[in-house]
């Protein structure tokens, strides 16, 4: 392999060891692809394909470092996205001074990451350390898995500010333990982003005053382009905040989708055979497949567009309505694990939503889809499900996000089986 071709690191190791890899080969120059587990097969092969190399080549300066990240969660369409170190290292100086805006010296700061590498919400902590000097301390998942222990595992300094950044499943997790969010309560910003912060879940971390700074961004992005101060979410604001001060934000009049411009939008996804640009307006906007709206505190989410549906010429937003039943069924006692809503086709209203739901225990499952479609009888037609499927194996990915179209692939699968439950 010649210096000019790219680097497959396969991020299945000490976080450390890898991470010294990774800034070794940028040190040369070097455009890294980064695979999780199980994903060194397929980026491999895409490597492989006849004219990326040449590809890559064009699409960045002689000698210019660059990443390869895995995109597109959230729709279940897999694509691999350049980014050149100099954009990255553009966003970790935006959050730098996004820290000192709330009176944090971004050099005191310590980060803690319990993120994957390959993602790019655990990239970006090695380049905030490294920008601003500041110490970086990887978490490793079993803390998060076992919150009582984390306290004990890492206390936090005194006089040394801590950063941590988290999905809402591991902040879900951490709350479920006193000790944790005694440790939680000791951080001066976390930062919660990946996937939408539930409001119930928004709830119980204002009650433990934690200092959560909800935020919002893309690998497309380099990660984080706005976020919420905690101290307004604490007083109650919804929402992602405003952008960051190298960042502009609209919604596009189609759809409401948020748009982006900046100078460190990525330069485009792999494709067989080369690179694919990212789809720019000609005046430089980046249209995402977020809907969302401009609240007083900044941009609030509504959900995918490519989840959306249509139902009897109603808009919904699943995500939105998966948090509510949440929050109801956790009023109600009920023991909902997880839920996830798809839209499927239906003669008269053009989509109707289903529901694939676990329980807490096998054993509760039974009376949780009977329970439930009492719960939603009061909710506008459009936005109640019409079908509940029992889902035992139903859990967002690593990244704390769904991976809707393989979920479809399971629900094509479980329309053979066993009588779905009607609402």
């Amino acid at each position: 392999m010649t210096a000019s071709e790219p680097l497959l690191l396969t991020l299945d190791g000490e976080p450390q060891r890898m991470a010294q890899a990774l800034e070794a080969a940028w040190s040369q120059g070097r455009v890294v692809a980064l695979a999780g587990p199980g994903e060194q097969g397929r980026l491999a092969e895409a490597l492989r394909q006849d004219g990326v190399a040449a590809a890559l080549g064009r699409a960045l300066e002689p000698g210019l470092a660059a990443v390869l990240l895995g995109s597109g969660g959230t729709a279940g369409a897999r694509r691999w996205c350049l980014q050149p170190l100099t954009h990255l290292q553009a966003s970790a100086a935006a959050s730098a001074r996004w820290l000192a805006g709330l009176g944090l010296e971004p050099a005191a700061c310590m980060h803690l990451n319990p993120l994957p590498l390959h993602h790019v919400s655990g990239l970006l902590p090695l380049l905030r350390a490294r920008h601003s000097g500041a110490q970086l301390r990887w978490l490793a998942p079993d803390l998060l898995r076992e919150p009582a222990a984390l306290a004990q595992a890492l206390p936090l300094p005194p006089g040394r500010p801590a950063v941590l950044s988290l999905v809402p499943t591991q902040l879900a997790r951490l709350l479920e333990e006193p000790a944790a969010v005694a440790w939680l309560r000791g951080c001066a910003v976390i930062w919660v982003g990946g996937a939408t912060l539930p409001p119930a879940l928004a709830a119980r971390a204002r009650a433990e005053a934690l200092p959560l700074a909800p935020c919002y961004g893309a690998t497309e992005t380099a990660a984080m382009v706005c976020a919420l101060p905690p101290q307004e979410f604490l007083a109650g604001e919804p929402g992602c905040g405003p952008p960051l001060d190298d960042v502009e934000l609209r919604l596009d009049a189609d759809g409401g989708a948020v748009a982006v411009r900046s100078a460190r939008l990525a330069l485009g996804w792999l494709e067989p055979g080369g690179l694919k640009p990212l789809p720019l307006t000609a005046d430089g906007w980046w249209r995402s497949g977020d809907a969302g709206r401009f609240g007083a505190a900044g941009l609030e989410l509504l959900g995918r567009l490519d989840g959306a549906i249509n139902s009897g010429g109603e808009t919904v937003f699943p995500e939105q309505l998966e948090a509510r039943l949440q929050a109801e069924a956790a009023a109600e006692g009920l023991p909902l694990a997880a839920v996830l809503l798809l839209g499927v086709e239906d003669p008269l209203w053009g989509q109707r939503l289903v529901a694939l739901v676990r329980a807490e225990a096998e054993a509760d499952s039974a009376a949780l889809l009977t329970a439930l479609p009492r719960l939603v009888a009061g909710w506008p037609p459009a936005e109640r499900p019409r079908t509940w499927w029992p889902c035992p194996e139903l859990a967002v990915n690593a990244a704390g996000k769904w991976q809707r179209g393989q979920w479809r692939e399971w629900l094509g699968g479980a329309k053979s089986g066993p009588p779905e439950i009607f609402s």
